[in-house]
């Protein structure tokens, strides 16, 4: 075969095939549905958020916990933060939680897990392509 064959049926197999930003952008992570209600701020879409994440809504109250240094607390379908915030400093709090702890740094998935490692840790591991390595614990 020549050079010049091979390089245009790679062309095509290239130009057929699916782009790997394609299956990334599937994946998109909630926006936060808030209001502020005197002192406090209440998200109301914490299980959509949570259902994407495939996590209870407790460990993303702990996790805004830590990272806002208030309380959270989950009251049915919502987490009431103590203190006034912003969509938009929760949204980034959020979009934090899912590259940190949701999405996979090796394939860029959300077919991920926690486990519990100990002192301080989690085991992050991808359920996509295998990749399991060690995340701070929030």
């Amino acid at each position: 075969m020549a050079e010049d064959e091979y390089e245009k049926l790679l062309e095509r197999a290239f130009a057929e095939s699916p782009s790997q930003e394609v299956a990334k952008q599937d994946f998109e992570i909630p926006k936060v549905d808030s209001m502020i209600q005197g002192s406090k701020t209440i998200i109301r879409n914490v299980n959509a958020i949570a259902d994407r994440a495939r996590r209870k809504p407790e460990e993303i109250g702990r996790y805004l916990s830590k990272e806002l240094s208030v309380p959270v607390s989950a009251e049915e379908q919502r987490l009431i933060i103590n203190g006034r915030f912003s969509s938009k400093d929760l949204d980034a709090k959020i979009e934090r939680y899912f590259n940190t702890y949701v999405i996979c740094r090796e394939c860029h998935k959300p077919d991920t897990h926690l486990e519990l490692a100990g002192r301080g840790m989690f085991s992050f591991v991808c359920e996509a392509c295998g990749a399991h390595y060690g995340v701070k614990s929030y």
